[in-house]
């Protein structure tokens, strides 16, 4: 059993609070990862559950066992730095050896470990060889080797791989995310690059100063975020979000100076808390200038990226993205408009907690219950799919 669990953890450093009343748990064998920018207490969070750092405040667990006051060496975890702490007068068999020698394994019980581990981790070849010797990618496969041959509860992996190239990046996330399924260790990965976060984890766990804003599988974060912060931190690019009022009159909503109707999905309770609403640019699209309903704009930048292009139009004072099909172009200037589908957006009330949102595929039921921030009450709406009654 290898489940990590914080308990209303705090961190202060002298006046600066770092981690407030953190509660967080990875589950047995779960992939989860810390996300959010410089500064948030990701790190420092990882820290505490490795005992680099004690905590001023809250307990943590490993594996059912308090290991709050207890040194690193006594809490089973391994832990992969960003970089790599290699010994560099060790050969490769050495460094990946060295927690099994510490530990007084004989000699002929280590190589068997280090030769099982190198043919798993495809790095048998470089075994004689020294770190300066190695690529930035073969480094960090040792240092990956050199925590898996110690069999902890836990790994620890602090942006293991911010020092790699982006293609060997790609590569990488994709071993670590097959290793970490293979072998079963309850993983907590740190990362400020919400690719990562959402092509490795089973559950994201977002922060903002010291504050967990968001924890759910990568999808729910992506189509259902808590906030209008997680809305616009995750997703590349990020989701737009306008300033918004619902009207009774013509059971609408009021955006850019435009009136997009609701019909039956007005709902009077939603209507007294929201200010902004919010959409990904795929789920906007650009219709011909004047077209009943949508937001009137013109054409700020159009970027292609090859399959998919994406167009910034000006909606007033507001840059809004929006994803066109492949080919797509227009002259800067160019009047047009933007088609907002109330189905496939978010509503966020004052606070910036979302009041309502659909699900990214409207035939796809919602979660039973909402993510939302702790020790706060949900603000609920009577908002309902139209095209799910139909069906």
């Amino acid at each position: 059993m290898g489940e990590v669990e914080l308990r209303r953890v705090e961190k202060r450093f002298d006046a600066v609070r770092v981690l407030e009343s953190l509660d967080l748990t990875v589950q047995d064998g779960e992939f989860a990862v810390l996300l959010g920018p410089s500064g948030c207490g990701k790190t420092t969070a990882l820290r505490i559950v490795a005992g680099l750092e004690r905590p001023t405040a809250g307990t943590v667990r490993i594996a059912g066992r308090d290991v709050t006051n207890r040194a690193p060496r006594d809490r089973d975890v391994a832990m992969v730095f960003q970089s790599y702490a290699l010994y560099p007068q060790m050969t490769v068999r050495e460094n990946i050896a060295y927690p099994l020698r510490v530990r007084k394994v004989p000699l002929r019980e280590r190589d068997a470990a280090v030769d099982r581990i190198a043919d798993a981790l495809e790095v048998g070849a470089l075994l004689d060889r020294r770190p300066r010797q190695l690529s930035g990618g073969q480094r960090q496969r040792i240092a990956l080797a050199r925590a898996i041959i110690r069999e902890p509860a836990a790994f620890l992996m602090d942006e293991p791989l911010s020092n790699l190239d982006a293609k060997l990046r790609t590569t990488m996330r994709g071993e670590i995310k097959r290793l970490q399924k293979r072998l079963g260790t309850t993983t907590l990965y740190v990362t400020h690059d919400q690719v990562e976060a959402l092509t490795m984890a089973d559950r994201v766990c977002l922060l903002k100063d010291g504050v967990i804003q968001q924890y759910a599988p990568p999808q729910e974060v992506f189509d259902r975020p808590a906030n209008r912060y997680v809305a616009q931190f995750v997703g590349n690019p990020a989701m737009n979000v306008l300033p918004c009022a619902l009207a009774a009159e013509h059971r609408s909503m009021v955006v850019a100076e435009t009136v997009v109707p609701l019909g039956s999905l007005y709902d009077p309770c939603a209507a007294a808390v929201v200010t902004h609403v919010g959409a990904r640019p795929r789920d906007l699209s650009l219709v011909p200038a004047g077209t009943a309903g949508a937001l009137r704009g013109s054409v700020y930048v159009v970027e292609p990226l090859g399959e998919e292009v994406f167009v910034d139009v000006l909606v007033g004072d507001a840059r809004v993205c929006v994803r066109a099909e492949r080919g797509w172009n227009a002259p800067i200037g160019s009047p047009l408009g933007v088609r907002v589908d109330p189905l496939r957006a978010c509503f966020f009330a004052a606070d910036g907690r979302t009041a309502v949102h659909r699900s990214a595929d409207p035939g796809h039921d919602e979660p039973a219950s909402q993510q939302h921030l702790p020790h706060e009450t949900p603000v609920t709406s009577g908002f309902h799919d139209e095209r799910r009654d139909a069906s």
